[in-house]
């Protein structure tokens, strides 16, 4: 999934920063709606990342509680986004 659609698809702009606080908050109404709508995995995933990196994603258990594959790949994800921020691109 491009970021840039997701994006413009869910929040009108490729900026959400520049939206007013009701204009985001109802963005991130629809996201969630679209998260807990969405059948296919990759699809799923995306939108749950999209949500982890605007700060508003349930933890995995909780997302993926009856998709134990997803549920691990969001964990490993989480792992993964950890070491970067931790210890920088070059050390993770």
């Amino acid at each position: 999934m491009d970021l840039d659609a997701l994006l413009r698809h869910f929040f009108g702009t490729d900026d959400p920063g520049s939206l007013t606080e009701t204009e985001y908050d109802r963005a991130i109404e629809r996201l969630k709606i679209g998260f807990g709508i969405e059948r296919e995995p990759g699809r799923k995933f995306a939108l749950w990342c999209l949500m982890d990196a605007l700060d508003v994603a349930q933890l995995p258990a909780d997302a993926f509680a009856k998709e134990p594959a997803l549920k691990a790949a969001a964990e490993d994800y989480l792992k993964a986004a950890f070491r970067l921020e931790r210890y920088g691109p070059g050390d993770a």
